[in-house]
């Protein structure tokens, strides 16, 4: 168990599959239930106890300087990246104001309805940095309306996650929320990177886990998915069953 403190959101991306809406708006600020996806993830970080976080940027940077400017929590130091970095490169660059402990990183499109206990404490309350580098919190492919391919990863019984072998179909997508140690960037490459160079070389070593989400996640990645996430949210549908 730990006690998260500190966190970054990824919000550099393109967002090309979310075109026409993201050509003039990066994806994150894209609204959801009447606030953007950034500001969705940032209080939830918030309401998990996290006090400093780090936002990338690059795609109309300035947007997304605007609206991290206009909160009050958490603490934000925003990272305007010239060259995209992808997500390993985005994390490698922030490390030094993420502190020495583990921390939280969060996907800037990544929108979740908590189930009986928020995912981001659940999270907490399961990191063991004697056992892991990460731990993800992955989504049951059967809930996800949409594309979802041959999934992520395949869970063991104690939470270890490995790829799918060929001709192996996961049950389970990466929901874009996580739980990293800085143990996970030792001798990380310089650049832009993604963060599965580091997934695979945790895996190898045994320090890869995932927790198996208890709530809603929403797949965004077209105009489509966030049209239908906005009816489901507007039904009321999901407030009768959480």
């Amino acid at each position: 168990m730990i006690t998260l403190s500190h966190a970054m959101v990824l919000a550099a991306g393109l967002g090309t599959r979310m075109r026409p809406l993201s050509e003039a708006m990066p994806k994150p600020l894209l609204p959801l239930a009447g606030r953007s996806l950034l500001d969705h993830a940032l209080d939830r970080l918030t309401d998990a106890g996290v006090a400093d976080a780090v936002v990338n940027a690059h795609w109309l940077a300035d947007q997304v300087a605007a609206s991290v400017a206009a909160r009050r929590a958490p603490r934000i130091t925003l990272q305007r990246e010239d060259a995209l970095l992808e997500t390993g490169g985005g994390v490698a660059r922030a490390l030094p104001a993420l502190g020495n402990a583990p921390f939280a990183v969060v996907n800037g499109d990544a929108f979740w309805l908590d189930g009986p206990h928020p995912a981001l404490k659940r999270l907490a309350a399961a990191f063991d940095p004697e056992r892991m580098d990460g731990l993800l919190l992955l989504i049951r492919t059967a809930q996800i309306a949409g594309e979802v391919g041959r999934g992520d990863f395949m869970l063991d019984p104690l939470g270890l996650l490995r790829r799918p072998e060929e001709g192996e179909v996961s049950p389970y997508l990466f929901g874009g929320v996580q739980i990293l140690s800085p143990a996970l960037f030792a001798e990380a490459p310089s650049g832009a990177f993604s963060l599965n160079r580091l997934y695979n070389r945790a895996i190898e070593a045994g320090r890869l886990y995932g927790l198996v989400h208890d709530g809603v996640w929403f797949h965004l990645s077209t105009p489509d998915d966030l049209e239908h996430a906005e009816d489901v949210m507007r039904s009321g549908v999901i407030r009768a069953l959480f």
